[in-house]
């Protein structure tokens, strides 16, 4: 296992001395202040998730996950029968899976909290609650580890000289820590890659600008931010030698939405014959979609694009068309970094068969008496 530095952490449990608190490193104040929010309410929580406090399809899950396990700990500081606690256990998860619709991570934590929960019927229910917490720090745990086994991964497959373009944000702002596509150019330069991150800055919100090339600058990756429209120029002069990005949600047979603007980077490698690449765990591949097709994307307000830093840059009235994410055809995309290895063309048999190893070993960990 390659480790590596990365000093990224987005999402936090605490126990406060006035019961758990959800710490959240607001990421709608990047670069400019370092900002976190103490969400005492999953409410709270919810709400930073819809607004894009905290973003990133594992983040979000872990977040999810978080807020319900406080939800019900909350709870339980008043007298609860156990029906009554599956129920709000339900609602909550409902409430949760309401505020993004694309990033399927989110549902996945929310199914695996449902599930434990459904475990522990018949116990007390401050235990019940108590399992809970356990359980979102366990997702948050699984997704660093993840994030680790994908840069051993998908190392070997970055270029050993040249530059690799990267595009939205997917490192420890994105993640539990490490992080996917960043995650593996960290660990390609721990194994002594000579790499340039050119960085993508994604329009309309500018993670790319805001977000990763903070990253870069705060664990001293060498990067070069570009504006969007600048890609086709940079591979034209021979700058890219790879492409990686993260995901948001992957189709069993290998098409993936992820952000804005990821559909484009695919076409130009493609023109240019440059490999492109997506990392992500297997909890964001959704075996239930057949195709991109099928994959919701979520359209956003159109000020994200009429206003750049609370100022408005278009005319009043002007019309917009703001969808958050594209989907990659599977046929452009070289390879599918995951924590179990690397999803090859056609892609249907290997993700499945990487779902559910990942799915047996979560299995055997939580499964009392088994071995991890």
């Amino acid at each position: 296992m390659i480790e590596t530095k990365s000093t990224i952490r987005a999402v936090a449990w605490h126990d406060g001395p006035r019961g758990p608190v959800v710490r959240l490193l607001d990421q709608r104040k990047l670069p400019l202040q370092t900002v976190w929010l103490d969400c005492e309410r999953p409410d709270d929580v919810a709400d930073a998730i819809r607004t894009l406090a905290v973003r990133g399809a594992p983040a979000i899950g872990i977040a999810a996950a978080y807020g319900l396990a406080q939800s019900m700990v909350q709870a339980c500081s008043s007298e609860l029968a156990d029906g009554a606690f599956d129920a709000l256990v339900a609602e909550v998860a409902r409430r949760f899976a309401a505020t993004r619709p694309t990033a399927v991570n989110l549902f996945w934590a929310l199914e695996r909290m449902v599930a434990r929960a459904a475990m522990t019927r018949g116990q007390p229910v401050a235990e019940r609650a108590r399992d809970l917490v356990a359980e979102a720090i366990a997702i948050h745990d699984e997704d660093i580890a993840s994030c680790l086994a994908m840069g051993a991964h998908g190392a070997p497959l970055m270029p050993r000289q040249g530059g690799v373009l990267t595009h939205c944000n997917t490192g420890g702002l994105a993640t539990g820590g490490h992080g996917t596509a960043l995650g593996v150019l960290r660990s390609a330069l721990a194994l002594g890659h000579e790499l340039h991150v050119y960085v993508d800055e994604t329009r309309p919100l500018l993670q790319g600008a805001r977000l990763t090339a903070w990253e870069c600058a705060q664990d001293g990756l060498p990067a070069t931010l570009i504006t969007d429209n600048m890609a086709a120029h940079l591979m034209k002069l021979g700058r890219v030698q790879a492409a990686i990005v993260g995901a948001d949600r992957i189709a069993v047979q290998g098409d993936t939405a992820n952000k804005i603007g990821t559909y484009g980077v695919a076409i130009l490698c493609k023109y240019h014959g440059i490999p492109f690449y997506v990392a992500a765990p297997t909890s964001t591949v959704d075996l239930r979609c057949p195709d991109g097709d099928h994959i919701p994307i979520e359209e956003r307000a159109p000020a994200e694009v009429t206003h750049l830093g609370g100022q408005r840059i278009a005319a009043e009235g002007t019309g917009v068309f703001n969808p958050a994410f594209d989907v990659v055809p599977a046929a452009l995309i070289a390879g599918i970094i995951t924590e179990e290895g690397v999803a090859r063309a056609p892609f249907t048999p290997d993700l499945t068969a990487m779902v559910a190893r990942a799915q047996e070993r979560a299995k055997r960990v939580r499964a009392p008496g088994l071995p991890a």
